[in-house]
């Protein structure tokens, strides 16, 4: 599926059994893959097919990533078709073991909210922030949907802002105000016959639309090619003819920021960076049944690799650890001005 297909045209079915037929070809990208096509089950309407994939990954004997989210997820599909129970106990297991990754806390808050436990969403959004952000001085990009969902949540309830929802209009960075958003009465407005209003309301709906959006990862990011020091040296070393295309790592790190920057100057949206390693380039270049020597498999090894789920978004936080593997922050590094 193209990254810019309408959802309208997408068919889910179709596109959930290519993705698990590409996890059984990548078994180390199984969790990235199968998590997709749980979605796409879920769009779909097949929940208990996507609760089967969440479980086949739960019980894998691979180790998980990010284990909190697949059960996340699963207790939010769960809730959906009528096992209310199972997903409660799920998300109370997630509130104890309390994961430092915002995105369980995020789904699992979001779907109590959507069940109208708003108090409990309230306290898990809360419990959420206060592990997370407590002496953090700039919220992290990932944690900025607890502070608005909480923000949305405490407007439902009627309570007055705080200090944490004082930090969730600073990071908001749309044209329409949280509060706006937020607003519990902006339903009433939808029945009005005055247009002034409901032109209003077409304005707030789009900057809340902008906002998902923003907040969303596309599967296909445009990505580019990263090859650590050991494995550039292993790849120049068995293909020297690449020699063209990496002069030095150094360079070759210096390219790679150089070329990210002015892709999102150009106006580029969703930017990654995949990391490449020997074998599995010398594999692929196998499976296209060309030389692992010819320049033009590169862009086409990144991609690939941005297909199964490898890419990491860039630019990354400026306190965050460097995509070069430097150990250095990357406003330090290569996110110097």
């Amino acid at each position: 599926m193209r990254p810019d297909t309408p959802a309208e045209n997408v068919d889910h079915t179709a596109e959930a059994d290519r993705l698990e037929r590409t996890a059984d070809l990548y078994p180390e990208d199984a969790e990235a893959l199968l998590l997709r096509a749980a979605a796409h089950r879920e769009l779909s309407g097949d929940r208990p097919t996507a609760t089967a994939l969440y479980d086949r990954l739960l019980t894998s004997s691979r180790e998980l990533d990010e284990p909190f989210l697949v059960r996340a997820l699963k207790a939010s599909n769960l809730w959906e078709y009528g096992h209310e129970a199972e997903a409660r106990a799920i998300i109370t297991g997630i509130r104890t073991t309390a994961p430092r990754d915002p995105a369980p806390w995020v789904i699992v808050a979001e779907s109590l909210e959507a069940h109208d436990e708003l108090e409990q969403a309230h306290e898990t959004f809360t419990q959420a922030v206060h592990l997370l952000l407590t002496g953090v001085d700039a919220p992290p990009r990932a944690t900025h949907p607890l502070l608005f969902g909480r923000h949305r949540v405490r407007r439902m309830l009627g309570a007055a802002h705080d200090e944490w929802d004082a930090l969730a209009d600073t990071v908001h960075s749309l044209p329409i105000t949280l509060d706006e958003l937020h607003d519990p009465k902006r339903v009433w407005s939808l029945g009005s016959e005055n247009p002034a209003e409901l032109e209003a309301e077409i304005i707030r709906l789009r900057a809340e639309l902008g906002a998902f959006r923003e907040a969303l990862s596309r599967p296909f990011p445009v990505a580019v090619l990263h090859w650590p020091a050991g494995e550039l040296t292993e790849l120049l070393s068995a293909y020297p003819t690449l020699a063209e295309e990496y002069p030095s790592h150094g360079e070759h790190l210096a390219s790679i920021e150089a070329a990210l920057r002015e892709l999102a100057a150009s106006g580029t949206p969703n930017l990654g960076i995949v990391t490449g390693t020997v074998p599995s380039y010398e594999a692929f270049a196998a499976s296209e049944l060309t030389s692992p020597s010819d320049p033009a498999l590169l862009p086409q090894y990144a991609t690939t690799l941005a297909a199964r789920g490898r890419a990491v978004a860039w630019p990354p936080e400026r306190t965050a650890a460097c995509w070069c593997g430097s150990g250095r922050a990357y406003g330090e590094c290569h996110g110097e001005a």
